[in-house]
């Protein structure tokens, strides 16, 4: 059964850089037809989508965080992670790694547009405070 474990600091002062890891067990980083991803919570808010990577090594953001958004991964090690730039208090979230498991006949466009819907796992989730 696939596991996602985040980790990282959870207080991060306002322009600095936000960095998390998901450690996956249970399962390959590289398995067909899951797309690991990020999402977040903000207090009171909705599950907001954020990014994903998929098993060739691209990457997908949404275009409101693209400009401060990074996901790598590391095979060998069964991670990805995740980096946002220039944080501010309005990135104080939970933050999830997440697997999303896209049917062949569904486009990945489809798939980020209604992401909810293709939410297959996430991790416990990690709450960063952005504050000085």
């Amino acid at each position: 059964q696939v596991q996602l474990q985040e980790s990282g600091p959870g207080l991060v002062k306002p322009s600095q850089t936000l960095s998390l890891t998901c450690t996956v067990s249970g399962g390959s980083i590289i398995t067909p037809y899951y797309y690991w991803s990020w999402i977040r919570q903000p207090p009171g808010k909705g599950l907001e989508w954020m990014g994903t990577i998929d098993i060739r090594g691209t990457t997908y953001y949404s275009p409101s965080l693209k400009s401060r958004t990074s996901i790598s991964r590391d095979t060998s090690k069964n991670q990805f992670t995740l980096q946002l730039t220039s944080v501010t208090p309005e990135d104080t979230a939970v933050y999830y790694c997440a697997i999303l498991r896209r049917p062949p006949q569904d486009s990945i466009t489809t798939m980020l547009q209604d992401f909810a819907r293709y939410l297959e796992l996430k991790g416990q989730g990690t709450l960063v405070t952005v504050s000085s």
